[in-house]
């Protein structure tokens, strides 16, 4: 999924060696900010580690421990909470706001977190030619336009008028249209302050970035095995991380991951595999937890192609699958079947939205009779190597099979980093497995960003490229709406147009379920799929 595009387990996962044969932290430790580092397993990302080009789940985990946003979200009920960077965010007509930031954060490199770090950073994210994966965020921001341009031209500007430094510590956002939800939104990554020292090297930068968070980078990262952070003693926020450092670890197969959970050799694996779900409680009792995720796993058509561009083939494949079946055979309890495109913790979820969620052989195969589909070839079903998807891609394939009476191929050697950019270049000759987890808890993240216009690759992460006036139209109309009863009201409309459509099929909601060695504790997954590693003690409490 793109934060979040998630890799899996069946939602995290890639990478390759480790960075040390033996251990998780050590050292004793209390919740003081005592001693104590210890490990946490990854995939490799996909992207350097700079905040407006982190759009996964392996690179998000290190860059949240790396940096503070302005707002951040309650565990319990996913709310904005003010206890990061800004003081306020305020408006009177829900289109211009002022935000205020609090006194005293800092740079990892001691410089100042002001004002003029937000309005530079969200400059450079936004300006097309710099080719950030999270530019359509500020897609509802004035003057954001005048930063784009077509591939190998120059924009008409590289500053969006709707963004006014006022003094350090106060800056003003003009939108193009209400939009009353903007401060739910500041906490997710596109709308992380950079300092001056990216603008300097910003190649270098990704490689050991410099954020303003509990944590900092004091190595580089390292392709193939990871980055050890260390805690940064001058953080601004309301406490220091409790852990002296984590060393994130990066793998290859999430099972050999949890090979070194169960050995003691790796302290917490965030998502485990499903198919150590049924031992896993046992195994590891109290250490063994379960979390809602504001996630969806979904497969995704290629609707550049042929054979997936009639909405009706895909209706028939989404009523051809039993998700039921799945969850129940595969899953464990990890999943739950999914019937709309919208997270259930997210206020505005309807559990029976989609009616080509359920199982309907029968009419599947009229809507496929109708379309004219050519059984006779096989398709390409693809999924992200080493994370746990093949089996339950498999599932899928079979039911096809059955149900439609369409063979299928596997298509799962690519490792994440390689899979999303295949999506990106519509690379997919078939259907694919996609993850979203939501990067703020509102209805538009969950569709937006995967299925409106403005988020056409490269600046989004719509890589089914639908594309509807209609469900667009709907979108703006929830964004602009001056209550959040009718902004939901609105997204539902356009979730409707999408379901009509059909650009992919809602398969699944996930749980975390995750495990933790006994040299740790505190552990703690949010329902974004995040280790809160700040919160992490080493050692006895």
């Amino acid at each position: 999924m793109r934060t979040k595009r998630a890799a899996g387990a069946a939602v995290l996962m890639t990478g390759t060696l480790l960075l040390t044969a033996c251990g998780g932290g050590g050292g004793e430790a209390g919740a003081d900010g005592g001693g104590g580092t210890f490990s946490a397993y990854i995939g490799e990302p996909e992207n350097p580690l700079v905040p407006g080009n982190t759009t996964e789940t392996e690179g998000g985990q290190v860059v949240d421990a790396l940096w503070t946003g302005l707002v951040e979200y309650d565990r319990e009920t996913n709310e904005a909470v003010y206890t990061g960077v800004a003081e306020s965010v305020e408006s009177e007509d829900q289109k211009t706001w002022t935000v205020t930031l609090k006194d005293g954060w800092t740079f990892h490199d001691g410089t100042p977190v002001t004002a003029q770090s937000y309005v530079d950073t969200w400059n450079y994210v936004a300006n097309s030619t710099n080719a950030q994966g999270n530019s359509y965020f500020f897609a509802n921001v004035e003057g954001y336009e005048d930063l784009q341009a077509e591939e190998g031209k120059e924009p008409a500007g590289t500053e969006m008028s709707g963004l006014e430094v006022v003094d350090d510590t106060t800056f003003r956002v003009t939108l193009t249209e209400p939009y009353a939800q903007f401060p739910t939104t500041l906490g997710y990554t596109a709308f992380f302050p950079m300092p001056q020292a990216f603008f300097d090297d910003p190649e270098g930068f990704g490689e050991q970035p410099i954020g303003n968070g509990p944590f900092k980078a004091d190595e580089a990262f390292q392709e193939g095995q990871g980055i050890t952070l260390t805690r940064y003693e001058e953080f601004g926020g309301e406490e220091p991380a409790k852990a002296a450092g984590v060393e994130f670890r990066v793998y290859t197969e999430i099972n050999t991951a949890y090979n070194d959970l169960q050995a003691g050799s790796l302290d917490v694996v965030g998502q485990i595999p499903p198919d150590a779900i049924a031992s896993a409680e046992d195994q590891f009792g109290e250490r063994f937890k379960t979390t809602p995720r504001g996630d969806i796993t979904s497969l995704g058509f290629p609707t550049y192609d042929e054979r997936f561009a009639d909405p009706q083939v895909r209706r028939a494949f989404s009523m051809a699958i039993d998700r039921q079946a799945i969850t129940d055979a595969i899953f464990q309890g990890s999943r739950t079947p999914a019937a709309s495109f919208v997270s259930p913790v997210i206020d505005g979820h309807r559990e029976d939205a989609c009616d080509a969620c359920e199982l309907n052989v029968e009419e599947a195969n009229r809507l496929l009779e109708e379309a004219g589909f050519d059984r006779s070839e096989p398709v390409d079903l693809w999924f992200n190597a080493g994370a746990g998807h093949e089996e339950w891609m498999q599932a899928v394939g079979n039911q096809l099979r059955e149900n439609l009476g369409v063979e299928y191929q596997l298509r799962g050697d690519l490792q994440f980093a390689e899979y999303l950019p295949k999506q990106d270049e519509k690379g997919m000759t078939g259907p694919f497995r996609s993850g979203w987890i939501m990067d703020y808890p509102v209805m538009e993240n969950m569709l937006g960003p995967t299925y409106s216009t403005a988020a056409l690759p490269p600046a989004g992460s719509n890589v089914t490229f639908y594309s509807n006036e209609e469900f667009d139209a709907k979108l703006q109309e929830g964004n602009a709406a001056d209550s959040v009863d009718a902004a939901i009201q609105a997204y539902q409309e356009a979730e409707d147009v999408l379901l009509a459509d059909m650009p992919a099929a809602p398969l699944f909601y996930g749980l975390v379920q995750y495990a933790h060695s006994e040299n740790v504790s505190d552990v703690h997954v949010n329902s974004f799929g995040r280790v809160e590693v700040e919160d992490v003690v080493v050692g006895s409490e």
